[in-house]
């Protein structure tokens, strides 16, 4: 290992050297954290969240934890999101000739390492002062272990920041192993997810719409994290003295997804926590907020100098060498700046979330708003189940995105003239607009409540929306339409997308015993352990199911009709027999709830105190009936989907012989039969000769036949 690694930092070091001295980019270092420690002061001033003494005879924890405590959060953010540029950097935005990393984007891999490090001695600082800011009390007894081992154990903020410090670790464990560029694609999407769990607590987690202040201050942190990083990594990258002629204009349209993603995670997440447009202008926190929209503005325009000078000036230059280094260090110069403002924005958030929101923590007045994290509603009628909406963000997030990533892939296609089924596009926004039915809309909002709309709920997500999915080759369309090599030899989007579905998860996932051992297996192991009450009394919970359901449905519809490559490609009555040998489990699993005398979870119902549907089993073993009732639609359009694919895989099986034979047969005429039948033999060929060694065996039997014997 320690000879690879020493062949990977030696190899194609870039020959221009570095674009700027160590001096010069320390002193950049030292400006750009001065102005965001600068703008971190000013917001905690401004917006009331600035330490303030206690009245007396109330516990203070002091002036060092009231200023260290978001010091701290701010070095964890800026050393997160520079870990993920630096490794996004090297796994899809560097061009890489061969797999192994070289030089700059090697290099590039091991300062991750280390501000992997400097992310986790932050976070346990952290977690130190955020003991001393909620007991009240010094630092210095925050070191107690039985206080730390009760908040990481105990309070939710403390097992968030405890997840994010150890999953720090991980990734610098796995960045220090990394020599490839799938390896650094993996360590990419470890601290992507590394960034997430501070996102489920503080303001948002204590929002009136729960789910989707949570959702849109996830989905903002990460389209942050990602387009700050990635430029972050590109600017190290240039200094290094590697080539930016393909970076950027990756960079860019990553840039541009990046922008529009936080703008409206953004206004959502504000519109939650100011609750309408009064305090926008009228409270510290809403002032706030509209500096941070005026930084993202300035961004904006840093982004669009970008992808109207920088990006065609290094395409257009790339053949002068001095022209090529003057105009990266023009984009140097540019994009330097724009980091500047970033760290200061990063800065301004991390103000925020110590700045008293207009709303304020929602004070639930019934055990039921306690649970579900909004009013009970009333009594579903038709038209409450069909245009009754709940604020579930992530799935909204997800609905969203996967539409337009469609959308983008079909534009695509029909920019190159390539024609795309309208089957298969009307499949995909079909099974999205269940997901959102599901999840989101009416039916979405009563199966919190009713155990019969949880269970429809749960059969559309596992059994209907999956089969329109898989139906519209949604993995197809990507490898048609995601970037290939930009220089010969790079392992590019679609070779990644490639390589993960030739990997050996993915041969073990969709081996068929295994999708229905994962697909029926779910059921039993889900509602008949205390796995279903535990998810069912946690707000994550219920959004961790939906996924649950949706990505097990996914899968086994997969194997059964998806028209997306898949390594394990079975005959249609192969195909069949596993959908046959599935329908007894899920038949027993609706029959024993229908018989059931016993609650699944009945203290979660019953908190709910809802004065409609009052007999809990009843609704209970009506769930059962429904699940038993809607499993046979499913199946039927399984089977005819498996049918039609059949027939139309002969079709085309006939159509490639006839083509065989009429080439076979243009040859026979022009008088190279013996030729066609070498090089190309079709059926036809291969069968009259079969008959004809079978006349000859005959002939030479009957007149040999005595001497033989």
């Amino acid at each position: 290992m320690s000879t690879d690694r020493a062949d990977v930092s030696r190899a194609r070091r870039p020959a221009g050297g570095r674009l700027l001295p160590t001096s010069a980019v320390v002193r950049w270092l030292a400006g750009t954290a001065l102005v965001a420690g600068s703008v971190l002061v000013v917001v905690l001033v401004a917006g009331g969240g600035a330490p303030q003494p206690s009245p007396a005879g109330l516990p203070d924890a002091g002036q060092l934890t009231g200023w260290a405590l978001p010091a701290s959060r701010l070095v964890a953010d800026l050393a997160g999101i520079t870990t993920l540029g630096l490794l996004l950097a090297a796994a899809v935005l560097l061009p890489s000739p061969v797999e192994q990393l070289r030089w700059v984007p090697y290099r590039g891999v091991q300062l991750a390492v280390r501000t992997a490090g400097v992310w986790f001695l932050a976070v346990a600082v952290e977690i130190l002062f955020t003991i001393s800011d909620i007991l009240g009390t010094p630092v210095q007894q925050a070191l107690d272990p039985v206080l730390i081992r009760s908040f990481v154990l105990d309070i939710p903020q403390g097992r968030a920041l405890a997840i994010q410090a150890l999953m720090a670790v991980l990734l610098a464990g796995v960045a220090r192993s990394v020599l490839t560029t799938r390896g650094a694609s993996v360590a990419s999407v470890l601290a992507l997810l590394t960034l997430t769990p501070p996102a489920l607590t503080g303001h948002s987690a204590a929002a009136g719409s729960h789910e989707l202040a949570v959702a849109s201050l996830l989905v903002h942190v990460l389209g942050a994290s990602l387009w700050v990083g990635g430029l972050a990594g590109l600017v190290w990258a240039a200094v290094g003295g590697d080539g930016l002629r393909h970076a950027v204009p990756r960079f860019s349209t990553l840039a541009l997804w990046c922008f529009v993603t936080v703008a409206v995670s953004g206004v959502v997440n504000a519109g939650v926590r100011l609750g309408s447009f009064g305090p926008l202008v009228t409270s510290s926190y809403g002032v706030l907020v509209l500096a941070k929209t005026a930084a993202l503005v300035v961004l904006g325009g840093f982004g669009w100098w970008h992808r109207n000078r920088t990006v065609h000036q290094l395409d257009a230059r790339a053949q002068t060498s001095s022209g090529a280094r003057e105009d990266v260090r023009v984009f140097v110069r540019v994009a330097a700046g724009e980091l500047v403002v970033m760290a200061a924005t990063v800065a301004l958030a991390v103000g925020l979330s110590r700045t008293p929101t207009p709303v304020g923590s929602v004070v639930n007045t019934s055990p039921a708003a306690e649970l579900l994290g909004f009013s009970l509603p009333p009594a579903p009628t038709l038209a409450r189940l069909v245009l009754g909406w709940t604020p579930d963000g992530f799935t909204l997030a997800l609905v969203v995105l996967a539409g337009l990533l469609y959308a983008v892939g079909l534009r695509t296609l029909r920019a190159r003239g390539v024609p795309w089924p309208v089957g298969r596009t009307v499949s995909w926004y079909a099974g999205l607009l269940v997901v959102a039915w599901a999840t989101a809309g009416g039916l979405g909002l009563y199966s919190h409540v009713l155990f019969s709309a949880h269970m429809v709920a749960h059969m559309l997500l596992s059994m209907v929306a999956p089969i329109g999915l898989v139906l519209a080759a949604p993995v197809t369309l990507a490898l048609r339409t995601l970037p290939g090599p930009r220089v010969p030899g790079e392992l590019g989007l679609r070779q990644l997308l490639l390589a993960v579905l030739h990997s050996w998860p993915v041969r073990i996932l969709t081996q068929p015993l295994v999708t229905l051992t994962l697909w029926v297996g779910s059921l039993y192991g889900l509602y008949f352990t205390p796995l279903f009450p535990a998810l069912m009394n946690q707000h994550l919970g219920h959004v961790a199911m939906e996924l649950h359901f949706l990505t097990v449905g996914c899968l086994f519809f997969w194997v059964l009709v998806g028209v997306d490559p898949n390594p394990q490609r079975w005959h249609p009555l192969a195909r069949i027999g596993l959908l046959v040998a599935a329908m007894p489990f899920h038949a027993f699993f609706s029959i024993a709830i229908m018989s059931s005398a016993t609650l699944l979870d009945g203290a979660y119902y019953a908190a709910l105190h809802r004065p409609y549907s009052v007999d809990l089993l009843a609704d209970q073993q009506l769930g059962g009936g429904i699940g038993w009732a809607l499993s046979e639609v499913p199946i039927l359009l399984v089977v005819a989907a498996i049918f039609v694919q059949w027939v139309r895989a002969d079709h085309r099986e006939s159509r490639r012989l006839d083509r065989t034979a009429d080439r076979a047969q243009e040859r026979v005429l022009r008088g190279d039969a013996g030729e066609a039948a070498a090089d190309e033999p079709d059926e036809l060929t291969r069968y009259n000769a079969y008959l004809a060694a079978l006349a000859d065996h005959e002939s030479t039997s009957r007149r040999d036949g005595p001497h033989r014997r």
